[in-house]
């Protein structure tokens, strides 16, 4: 019998991917983008946890994240 063993970096990666789904069911527009900002950190996070760094994974979230901070804060209707 195997015992399964999950790592804290699987654990936050997980919750960076349940935190982007969960705000794709979001109505409002600016709650979609705080919990996709969220998301986005965990993904960073987790990201900087692999080894080697997972540059794509940080690259990509981080400018996810720029946007979502530039239409919450900077981008007004």
């Amino acid at each position: 019998m195997e015992i399964l063993v999950i790592s804290i970096s699987e654990w936050v990666g997980y919750l960076a991917m349940a935190t982007v789904l969960i705000s794709f069911l979001m109505k409002s527009v600016i709650k979609l983008r705080i919990v996709n900002s969220i998301g986005c950190l965990f993904f960073v996070i987790y990201g900087f946890m692999l080894q080697p760094f997972s540059k794509p994974i940080i690259i990509t979230n981080s400018i996810i994240f720029a946007i979502n901070i530039y239409y919450l804060f900077f981008k007004k209707n």
